[in-house]
């Protein structure tokens, strides 16, 4: 298939700027891969689709305050700073994006805060925009990168707009039943830090969020429990590879970033188990679809795992390990849309985004999301 398979029409105003005040009040399409059907309900419905022996996989990646705003030496220069991954904790050096990148030089020193407690030198150059830091401190190693993300904010998409327009803030306070004399951006910044994760948060390291782990509430874990279905939970550290276009034609020729994963041993057994019941093993979001792929043997046996992934699905496509999978709806000739369509078949899945659009099911991040079952 090609990359203009995968166009649709997206009015922006689908996309979602704001999580549902409640997890599962997050409107679920669930699309029947075998027959086709569609069905419209709530997230908190999930729990309907799974019984006695069920897996659904979670991914456990905790994202941490990756955005950051600091000065340029001499000229005060606003400089925007996203944090990739630490390279070496003692020598404090990490992996970073700066913007504009243009301004800024390898022995550039950049000032986060107004008494210069935390300073980074760029010591080398990765990418366009990508540097490697040194940060500068007198904090010492315990207490260097509480400090950093201190002053961190939510590393949210850039489609995700910070401040909202003025009609988004108006729903975005009648969603959150806030009053007019509390802060706003307090209030804003205290809900993104806690929603652009999901429940399971645990294994710091993710730039962007598991956004469909991040659909599922502790009462809905409990309604799957108590219908005999269990959660269990893999990692992977998203990153700003999520967000990659894809901008060539000839998919075969797309590169991914990669991404660290980490299949625990006993999530091996789990899987085992329910296949060997002939029950239903979901993977939750595409990240976690990409794990349990990477790793899978042609039999659909995983086996425990730590290291990279660039693995990068697109149709035609022979899933091994998952036989439902759980994602929300995203963007046109997006990498999470074409593996949503090699799971779920070309016409089943572009219909159900026809379907979306028309029924105004919000996009992204903070959309809604949809289940493809059997």
């Amino acid at each position: 298939m090609k990359l203009s398979d995968f166009k649709f029409k997206l009015p922006p105003e689908l996309i979602a700027q704001y999580p549902r005040y409640n997890r599962d009040d997050t409107r679920l399409m669930v699309v029947h891969r075998k027959s086709g059907l569609i069905e419209h309900k709530q997230m908190r419905d999930a729990a309907d689709y799974f019984g006695e022996g069920d897996l659904l996989i979670f991914n456990d990646a905790k994202v941490f305050p990756a955005r950051l705003y600091s000065k340029k030496e001499k000229t005060l220069a606003d400089i925007e700073v996203f944090l990739l991954r630490e390279l070496n904790h003692d020598l404090r050096y990490w992996d970073v994006l700066v913007d504009p990148a243009r301004k800024i030089r390898i022995g550039n020193k950049l000032f986060f805060d107004e008494d210069s407690n935390i300073v980074a030198e760029v010591i080398d150059n990765t990418t366009s925009r990508g540097r490697t830091f040194r940060f500068l401190t007198d904090y010492n190693n315990d207490e260097f990168v509480p400090k950093l993300y201190a002053i961190g904010h939510t590393p949210l998409p850039k489609y995700i707009e910070r401040p909202m327009s003025p009609e988004v803030e108006a729903e975005y306070r009648k969603e959150y039943m806030i009053q007019a004399d509390e802060d706003f951006r307090a209030v804003v910044e205290e809900e993104d830090r806690a929603r652009y994760q999901s429940i399971f948060a645990d294994k710091v390291g993710a730039v962007a969020s598991p956004a469909t782990s991040a659909q599922f509430s502790k009462l809905l874990i409990k309604r799957l429990e108590l219908n005999g279905a269990s959660s269990k939970t893999l990692t992977s550290y998203v990153s700003l590879g999520n967000f990659k276009e894809v901008d060539v034609e000839d998919l075969s020729k797309h590169k991914t970033d990669s991404e660290h994963i980490i299949i625990p041993s006993s999530l091996v057994n789990d899987v085992d188990v329910a296949h060997n019941k002939n029950c239903r093993v979901c993977a939750v979001g595409t990240e976690v679809m990409r794990a349990l792929e990477h790793v899978a043997g042609s039999t659909g046996q995983i086996s425990a795992y730590d290291g990279w992934t660039n693995l990068f699905i697109f149709p035609p496509y022979n899933f091994s390990v998952a036989n439902s999978m759980f994602v929300n709806f995203y963007f046109p000739q997006s990498s999470q849309q074409m593996m949503a369509v090699a799971f779920g078949g070309y016409e089943n899945i572009m219909d159900a985004y026809r379907v979306a659009v028309q029924e105004g099911y919000r996009f992204g991040d903070f959309g809604d999301c949809m289940l493809i079952i059997d």
